[in-house]
């Protein structure tokens, strides 16, 4: 799986960036976008993954080398638990086949909302920030806009945004589509908030990648 680090290339950053300082030019709106890892460690999958793969591990062992002895399934259970919750920390497709869909749903919408306030686009003026979130793990995008936004357009538009960038990803096509996605968000800021005389730029127009592990 990609790091978030790596997802875009710096040719595709570029283009991200560009559209974004394009789309920013001709309204108050503040548009970022965020790409990160994981948006949970998901350690309760961890924990159910090693428990699984433990048990099975000390039943195949027991039954075909150790005469089907209780004794020794039991404690090689235990035996076994270290190494393959080691395994899946480090495997992180095993965590999302030990996590369910809604509970990966819950951690993107919720780091997604943590991450708008860490980023700062819930101070914007005229709290016009709209956050671009993807979570690659999870195969998850949202998007977020503050309550200024939120007067004019709906979260079905801003859902419809998340589609579009998610059908890229699954495509191969991701930094197509979110730069389609951003200009389509651009036009619609642009008519409800056009730029004013004065107007500044008061988010990155880089793309925003967090290596830092979640919790």
């Amino acid at each position: 799986m990609k790091k978030a680090l790596n997802f875009f290339t710096h040719v595709e950053k570029e283009r991200i960036r560009e559209a974004t300082s394009l789309a920013e030019s001709k309204t108050l709106g503040e548009i970022a976008v965020m790409v990160v890892d994981a948006s949970s460690r998901y350690r309760e999958a961890e924990v159910l993954g090693a428990v699984t793969f433990g048990n099975v591990a000390a039943f195949l062992i027991a039954e075909f080398f150790l005469h089907g002895s209780l004794w020794w399934y039991i404690p090689l259970t235990f035996i076994f638990f270290p190494p393959f919750w080691l395994v899946m920390r480090r495997t992180p497709y095993l965590k999302a086949l030990f996590s369910g869909t809604g509970r990966r749903e819950r951690a993107v919408r919720d780091r997604a909302v943590r991450a708008f306030y860490e980023k700062g686009l819930y101070r914007t003026k005229g709290n016009t920030g709209i956050l671009f979130f993807i979570s690659l793990l999870e195969r998850k995008v949202w998007v977020l806009a503050d309550k200024g936004i939120h007067e004019k357009i709906t979260q079905a538009k801003l859902n419809a945004f998340a589609r579009t960038v998610s059908a890229g990803i699954r495509q191969g096509t991701a930094a197509d589509a979110l730069v389609e996605a951003i200009g389509e968000a651009g036009r619609l800021l642009e008519e409800h908030f056009p730029t004013v005389e004065g107007d500044t730029n008061e988010l990155t127009d880089e793309v925003i990648t967090s290596d830092r592990e979640t919790v």
